[in-house]
Order: C-alpha cells, then sequence, then structure tokens
C-alpha cells in the first residue's frame, strides 16, 4: 500500500488537472494550485493529440469529452515549392486531433472538479519546504498548504523545478515565435487534411476547419526572443505586416496572412524545447509535463507525452509505497521516451529555419524524404502506438529498490 495520501499539484494547465484526476482514481486526495486568478482559457492557441494522449485521457475519462471538442485529421500532406505531396500515416492508429488549447484547459479542469479535485486559483508558489514527512508549500499571497508530496506541474517556467535542483537547465529558444487563426478563406485542401509547408521564406501549416474555413499557424523565424506577454504587447497589425511580408509569395501562405484580422489573429510568442533535465525529483518533489519535459511543437507530442507522464507518475505513486522510490520508477518509464521524441523533433526544427541554398535543396530533397525516412513506421510508429495499461501493477527499478 502507498505510503502517499495527499499531494500538493502546483499549476493547472494540462499535466495539472490529468495527475490529479489520475490520482484521485488511484486513491490519493491531490489538490490543484494555479498561478492565475482564474482558469486560462485564451492562452495559447491550437494544438495536436496523438491517438496515444487521446488513449490516455481515457484512462481518467476525459478522452471522449476532448473528441468532442476536437477536429480529427486522418490525412497529412507536405506542401514544398509549391508542390503537395501525400504523406503516409499508421493504418492502424486514430486519426490526429486538433483541439483549441482554450477548449482542452477547460475540458480537463472540468474534468478534475467532477472528480472531486479541489482547484485553488491565484496561488503562486514562492517556495517549499521538504520535512520528515511530507512539504510545506508558501504561496506569494502569504498562504501556506501541506502534502506527502509536491507535484511540479507549472510549465516551461517552473518554479517547482529551481527547487529541485537550482542549477537545472530552463527551457531554450527554437529561434521561432508562434503565430495562427482560424479564417474564411478559400483554399483548395481536401477536407480533414492538414498540410505542413515550407514557404519560400518560412514554415507554416494549414488544415480544413470546415466549410469555407482554414485554421493555420505560422513558425516566424526571428532572432529576438519575444515571451507570449512580450509578444502581445506589440499591436496585432504589427505582426500582420510580418506575416504578409514573410509568407507573401506563398501559395496559399499568402492569402492566409492576407485573410487573417488583427481580432483573428492569436499569438503566442517564442516557441521552446526543453534540454534535458538532469534531476526529475528529489526526496517529495516531482516534475511531470513540460516542467521536465517539452518537445517542439513540430514533434506532435507534447501535450500528448504531458498526459501521459501524468498518468503513469499517478500509478507508481500508488504502487511504490516510497515517494523518493516511486520517482525513481518514474523517471525510468519515461525518461527513454520523452527524449527521443525530443530528439526527433529537434532534427524537424533545422528544416524550419533553412538558409536561402538549404530552401533550394529542400525542393529536391523533400519529395524523397516523403517516400523514404518520412515512413510512419520509421518515424512515429513507437510514439503513436504507446498505451497505459492502468490497472497493471508497477515495479520498483533496481535503482529505486536500493
Amino acid at each position: 500500500m502507498s505510503a502517499t495520501a495527499t499531494a500538493l499539484v502546483i499549476g493547472g494547465g494540462i499535466a495539472g488537472p490529468v495527475v490529479a484526476t489520475a490520482l484521485h482514481k488511484a486513491g490519493i486526495d491531490a489538490r490543484v494550485y494555479e498561478a492565475y486568478p482564474s482558469p486560462a482559457y485564451t492562452i495559447g492557441s491550437g494544438l495536436a493529440l496523438a491517438p496515444n494522449g487521446v488513449a490516455a485521457l481515457d484512462v481518467i475519462g476525459a478522452g471522449d469529452a476532448v473528441r468532442d471538442i476536437a477536429a480529427p485529421v486522418p490525412r497529412m500532406a507536405l506542401s514544398v515549392g509549391g508542390k503537395l505531396l501525400s504523406m503516409p500515416v499508421l493504418g492502424d492508429q486514430p486519426p490526429l486531433q486538433l483541439v483549441d488549447r482554450g477548449e482542452l484547459h477547460r475540458t480537463l479542469h472540468e474534468r478534475a472538479v467532477a472528480a472531486g479535485v479541489p482547484v485553488e486559483f491565484g496561488k503562486r508558489l514562492e517556495s517549499a519546504e521538504q520535512t520528515a514527512d511530507g512539504v510545506l508549500a508558501r504561496f506569494t499571497d502569504g498562504s501556506t498548504a501541506t502534502a506527502d508530496v509536491l507535484i511540479g506541474a507549472d510549465g516551461i517556467r517552473s518554479t517547482v523545478r529551481g527547487l529541485i535542483d537550482p542549477a537545472a537547465p530552463g527551457p531554450e529558444y527554437t529561434g521561432m515565435l508562434g503565430f495562427g487563426a482560424t479564417v474564411d478563406c478559400a483554399v483548395d485542401i481536401e477536407p480533414d487534411t492538414i498540410v505542413f509547408a515550407y514557404g519560400s521564406r518560412a514554415y507554416y501549416l494549414y488544415w480544413s476547419a470546415g466549410p469555407g474555413r482554414i485554421g493555420w499557424g505560422a513558425n516566424l523565424p526571428s532572432k529576438e526572443y519575444l515571451s507570449l506577454t512580450d509578444a502581445r504587447r506589440i499591436p496585432a497589425e504589427h505582426w500582420l505586416e510580418v506575416l504578409r511580408e514573410t509568407y507573401g509569395d506563398d501559395t496559399p501562405g499568402g492569402q492566409l496572412a492576407r485573410a487573417t484580422t488583427a481580432d483573428q489573429l492569436e499569438t503566442v510568442g517564442a516557441l521552446h524545447i526543453m534540454p534535458p533535465v538532469p534531476h526529475w525529483y528529489r526526496g517529495r518533489m516531482v516534475l511531470v509535463g513540460d516542467a521536465v519535459h517539452a518537445p517542439s511543437n513540430s514533434s506532435g507530442q507534447g501535450a500528448s507525452l504531458a498526459i501521459e507522464s501524468a498518468i503513469e507518475l499517478a500509478r507508481c505513486l500508488r504502487d511504490i509505497p516510497q515517494p523518493a522510490e516511486a520517482f525513481a520508477a518514474y523517471e525510468t518509464l519515461r525518461r527513454a521516451r520523452v527524449e527521443g521524441v525530443a530528439a526527433r523533433a529537434a532534427k524537424i526544427n533545422h528544416s524550419k529555419t533553412p538558409g536561402p541554398v538549404a530552401r533550394r535543396m529542400m525542393q529536391w530533397l523533400m519529395p524523397v524524404l516523403a517516400r523514404t525516412v518520412m515512413k510512419p513506421e520509421k518515424t512515429v510508429a513507437t510514439e503513436q502506438r504507446y498505451r497505459i495499461t492502468w490497472d497493471e501493477p508497477v515495479r520498483r527499478t533496481p535503482a529505486s529498490a536500493g
């Protein structure tokens, strides 16, 4: 029987509500503390959930609710130099699910509350002190909370990561800023299709969002780092000028940029990737989700991996008596998988910001790569077929067994 009866979950984005719901399912009383004063339903833009991520949500009874708000995309294509190439997909897996990040936050929050998870807003973690039998958390509003363990689900700028290891690396900038919009635009695209497009100056993607509607996202190369807050301080009209200049010569990139209005533009700011984190846990504190692994958006797996890790952490705390041993088993289950996905995504990132010579070469190389290297059985099969068996007991690793 687990010695963990209570948990403080710092962060109410994606991993936080999922791990808290999974802990309740495991019989552990978890409470979520979110720094924002209210649910963050307007932060971020669209994201893709892979089959493995949606299947993991089924474990906590949230899969169908997410499918209801998502758009399945069973077909993918690659556009290089104006040439459209169909990309093969795994025939035995459900399609990618495109979902608005705010709606995903809302759905996961509602599922956690329905499961009995208390959620407190306006609780920004300031510090945490480990005691012999628990953790004392202090928040910037002067309040405190205690539990057997503390779980850092507080994102890529994690405070908990610094408490576990003050020398821990922070997120690395990919050299790209993110933007997105859904617009009324007549674009020749097959229904239920997403296209990954290499324009003459920058990468973008677009997809069918219903009759006469197109969703699109831009990965805009930028030497200047701008956080979400910094990027949103700049008027949307300025960003539209930049996007229209950058994608103006592309088809349909220029058309999409010109069809986007200031009210429609979603500004995401700097896109990040987390380098390998040396220490996932210390004593009674542990990291989950983007706080410990955040592959770039090129992976198509960021949110899905966060969901998986949240549920696997709950399994480990359920089945292994001592927290440190449970955390060691959790890291063993997850590290190789998430770092493998991050490495694959890093290679894709290099192709998104090519120089002039590389851009010309890509027109010749990409059709060949689409038929060879980009075979899903070689690239994403092990990622998308991953499934968590909730009822299967977790065994201690040799290291955690001492």
